[in-house]
């Protein structure tokens, strides 16, 4: 695969209560990624960007809401995660990442 895609496949972790809980209990780390990312590209990327051994990529697809702005309608953009299980003893540290 290319190297530049890869690069740019992840946008960034996603972190709210939930994935921190998952990364806690179960090697699990969620990452925001381009709309049309594969999991063969997402598991790449995070071997290649921090250096760990991936069993297995999830990918979620988020609509964007719909809301009413003064008046207008309008809608959010959509979202696609992807959830990333790591192989057992791995992690990812992202405060010490470079």
């Amino acid at each position: 695969m290319n190297q530049e895609r890869i690069l740019k496949v992840l946008l960034a972790p996603h972190v709210s209560e939930k994935s921190a809980i998952m990364a806690d209990a179960s090697d699990q780390y969620v990452f925001r990624v381009i709309p049309d990312a594969t999991k063969p590209e997402v598991k790449q990327a995070v071997e290649s960007l921090f250096n760990v051994k991936v069993q297995s990529v999830n990918m979620i697809n988020l609509k964007g809401k719909k809301k009413i702005f003064k008046g207008r309608i309008g809608k959010r953009n959509d979202i696609r995660k992807a959830v990333v299980r790591l192989a057992p003893g791995q992690e990812i540290d992202f405060v010490g990442a470079e």
